[in-house]
Formats: C-alpha cells, structure tokens, sequence
C-alpha cells in the first residue's frame, strides 16, 4: 500500500514576525503619512505629536531590537560585508530561498532607515521655524541659528526618508514580481510558509519584556515633548 503523504508542506507556515514588530512597522508608516499632511498643512501642534509618537516607536525598536524575539533582534539580522557578499552571490539562483527574518541586505537597511528617522526627529526637537514662533520642545537649549540650522536638517533628512521608503517599496515589488516571495503578508499576519524557513526555531515574544519597552519609550518621548522640565 501506497504511503498517505501528510498534507502539503508548504500548506504550513512559521511565525517569523512577533506582534510589536509589526505594530511599529505600520504605526511608523501611518505616522509618516500623517507628519507629511500636518507639515504641509501647518498643523503643528498634530505634527509634533505625531513626531513624539514617532520617537517613542524609534525608541522602542531599538529596545525590541536588543531584548526582543529573534527575528526583531539587531544581533540576527545586521550582519558583516562578508554575509551581505555571500547574499548577493545567492541572490540569482532559484527557487528563492528566504532568509529567517531579514536577509543581510534587508536588515541594513532597516538600520539605514532607523539612523535616518533617529536624525530627522532629532533635527526636529531642537527647530526654530524662520519667524520663531514654532518650535520644538529643545528649541531652547540651542541658538537661533542652529535652531534654524536644524530646521534645515529636518526637511532635508525627511526627503531623504521619502527616498529611501520609495526604494522599500520597489525592493518589495521586486521580490513579489521576479522572486515570487511576498513580504507583505507575513508582516500582516506574521506568518510565513515553513519551507521559506527550513529549520528556524519557534518564535517568542515576552508580552512583559514588550510592556516595559512600551513605558520606556512612552516616558523618554513624554520627558522630550516637555523639554526635560518636568
């Protein structure tokens, strides 16, 4: 008799995002949309708390990224030349086979993408509008000049921002188009089919380690937002 073969195995799928990973990664882009809507529009009093919220994600990320799960951690992802190299020397063959998490070239730039915002709001807190009357909450630590110095920055590293997402959005379209691998998916749901990911072990996420960064972070945007006068 003929063996019954299980159901299909790639029917099955992994985790391989954890839950506050995939709320930064949308809050961050909603937030986006919104800082560029009420900076056009000269909300500023919106702008600069969608920027707080901003930071707070930032400075969660970089939390999750040292004590979160494995997928979320700096250390599995940001990887050497060498690893990055020996990508790109896979990069053509097929079938595509997934990385566990970010691959070596994704996970610089998901450093990139970090450094960038870690500036642009950074540049933001210590801004002086041209006439003085808007600023951010750092404002007056520093002189007018640098204030509008940092104003500069700001706008400038926001565009670069925009550059950097319009390159993130076609290196996804590129993977689904030429790769047949859809990215868009699992950082829905967090789940990828388990032959994208032969052998990773199961996901964890500590739901208290996630609830201290979220205090963390909630507390340094909240000391920022009143300029450390508290």
């Amino acid at each position: 008799m003929t063996p019954v073969e299980p159901p299909a195995a790639a029917a099955t799928s992994v985790r391989v995002w954890d839950l506050p990973v995939r709320l930064f990664h949308w809050a961050l882009v909603a937030l986006l949309g919104f800082s560029w809507w009420s900076g056009d529009h000269h909300d500023m009093d919106r702008h600069r708390l969608s920027g707080y919220t901003i930071l707070a994600l930032v400075v969660f990320r970089i939390y999750w990224g040292v004590v979160g799960s494995r997928t979320a951690r700096f250390a599995q992802f940001v990887r050497g030349p060498r690893a990055a190299l020996d990508y790109l020397g896979r990069f053509g063959k097929r079938p595509y086979e997934a990385a566990d998490g970010h691959n070596p070239i994704g996970g610089w730039s998901v450093v990139l993408l970090l450094a960038t915002l870690i500036v642009m709001v950074t540049a933001g807190l210590f801004s002086v509008d041209v006439d003085g009357l808007e600023s951010g909450p750092l404002a007056d630590y520093v002189s007018f000049d640098v204030g509008r110095s940092a104003a500069g920055v700001h706008h400038f590293m926001f565009n670069v921002l925009l550059a950097l997402v319009a390159l993130h959005v076609l290196a996804i379209l590129f993977y689904l188009v030429a790769l047949r691998h859809d990215l868009i998916s699992p950082m829905l749901h967090g789940r990828r089919r388990a032959g994208a990911t032969p052998g990773a072990p199961r996901l964890r996420a500590s739901p208290w380690k996630a609830a201290i960064g979220i205090i963390i972070a909630g507390g340094f945007a909240y000391a920022v937002s009143k300029g450390f006068r508290l």
